[in-house]
């Protein structure tokens, strides 16, 4: 194998680990925005579970990072994928969850889209 071939392999893989531990680190709802089209894991209370009926595609957003409506994150939850839910998503307002997904940029907040119940886990934060 060359040193070329060898040393594309290794920066493939250090990438992959690197996105990995990305991934795994707790971003508090208000630094969210500032990794806005990077995949990542906010943490936080639940300020405010609010499902938007009368909104477009039906989703329920789980607001962070300050009282609604000056909360500086949601996890929103479309409402084609309230049914990949096995619980009542109003239940976590007040508890502590992270989502897990792309952070997108919406107006001065940002927000990760989630449509499986394993991009969303309740956290131990003390």
């Amino acid at each position: 194998m060359s040193k070329s071939l060898i040393s594309l392999m290794s920066a493939a893989l250090l990438a992959s680990v690197s996105l990995a531990a990305a991934a795994d680190e707790m971003i508090p709802p208000e630094n969210a925005p500032r990794f806005a089209g990077k995949d990542g894991m906010v943490c936080g209370k639940v300020e405010k579970a609010r499902y938007a009926e009368g909104s477009e595609g039906q989703p329920t957003f789980l607001h962070m990072g300050g009282a609604f409506p000056r909360h500086t994150f949601s996890a929103r939850i479309p409402g084609s994928a309230r049914g990949n839910f096995g619980f009542d998503l109003m239940s976590l307002e007040g508890k502590t969850v992270c989502a897990i997904g792309k952070i997108q940029r919406d107006a001065s907040r940002a927000e990760i889209e989630v449509t499986t119940p394993s991009n969303l886990k309740l956290a131990n934060i003390k």
